[in-house]
């Protein structure tokens, strides 16, 4: 780690506690110099640090910048082979990560950015992703599965939202099959999983995870065109503290825990509790046609399985077909 990061690094670990120049250069062998031209630097950045005179330096408790630092002081072992990288703003987040992909580096790398100015979603949707409000994040993977087996990793970071969600926010989540993360009836969370397969070896070459999390409201709010379909996981544009840096972190938690052993389903009992419109009528859309039905289960491969009005009965895979919730 940079100086800079360092000094971050000590100062989160402190929040709200005072450490003298002097305490932080002999902690980590620098000159004063270099400290204060770091403390300067994370100030100009926008980290609410307060300087004291005969008293030190301070990271402010309610600070809540995206911070490679942060989020791994966050993280659990399980997560230690992952190298994370903030920026400020990139068009798309799985974009950035694909072009590292296809020059070859390794997976564990993760990018998430304070905005996106071209974020997407399924389908070529537009994402709405404005700065400092939500987690843009993309995760680089290269898993020794089949191109069939490839919804495992979206199905089961829907779940990883989803337990992150409630376990930093104490909100209730449901999912909307297949990957989309509901608080309310509305969606907080999306998620793009785009991959490439290796020929030669059947198994993907690559897989990019794109998550992307309403956090706090925007200062404007959403949209019109999204108004009445999204939310935030909270409903102010203030979140108190550090918790996109938890949230993200979490979700980093839950996830490298279901890939480790991806093939074997850990997170399906999870994943199938969360799905909300089970029993309910749906809309099938299917090559163009309009289809009534009820939605009966999810199957051990997150099918959903529906039951037509003429009593006809189908297993649906995501790539498929769109559901739309009736009523």
């Amino acid at each position: 780690m940079t100086v800079k990061e360092r000094i971050l690094a000590l100062l989160d670990g402190n929040r709200g506690e005072y450490i003298s120049g002097e305490e932080i250069a002999g902690q980590l062998s620098v000159t004063r110099s270099a400290v204060w031209k770091s403390i300067k630097s994370l100030q100009n950045e926008g980290y609410s640090i307060t300087a004291v005179t005969n008293k030190g330096y301070s990271l402010s408790p309610n600070t809540d910048i995206l911070s490679a630092v942060a989020i791994s002081n966050y993280l659990n072992m399980e997560c230690n082979n992952l190298h994370i990288e903030v920026l400020k703003t990139v068009p798309s987040t799985n974009e950035s990560v694909k072009k590292l992909a296809l020059n070859g580096a390794a997976e564990g790398i993760v990018i998430l950015s304070e905005e996106q100015t071209a974020g997407r979603g399924r389908k070529s949707r537009q994402f709405f992703s404005p700065s400092g409000t939500g987690i843009y994040m993309s995760i680089l993977l290269r898993p020794k599965i089949s191109a069939q087996d490839s919804f495992l990793l979206t199905t089961s970071a829907a779940v990883a939202v989803s337990m992150a969600i409630e376990s930093v926010a104490h909100k209730d989540t449901q999912i909307k099959w297949v990957n989309d993360v509901f608080m309310d009836g509305k969606k907080v969370c999306g998620i793009l999983t785009e991959a490439a397969l290796s020929v030669e070896s059947g198994w993907l070459d690559y897989a990019v995870l794109g998550i992307g999390i309403n956090v706090s409201l925007p200062s404007h709010g959403f949209p019109e065109e999204i108004t009445d379909i999204a939310t935030s996981v909270f409903s102010d544009d203030k979140n108190s503290g550090d918790l996109r840096n938890r949230l993200a972190a979490e979700v980093l938690n839950n996830f490298m825990v279901f890939y480790a052993s991806l093939t074997d389903r850990l997170f399906l009992p999870e994943y199938k509790k969360r799905i909300f419109f089970l029993g309910k009528a749906v809309t099938v859309l299917k090559e163009n046609k309009q289809c009534q039905a009820t939605a009966i289960d999810i199957d051990d491969n997150c099918r959903l399985k529906v039951r037509y009005e003429n009593g006809e009965e189908e297993y649906l895979s995501s790539g498929e077909v769109s559901i739309k919730v009736n009523g």
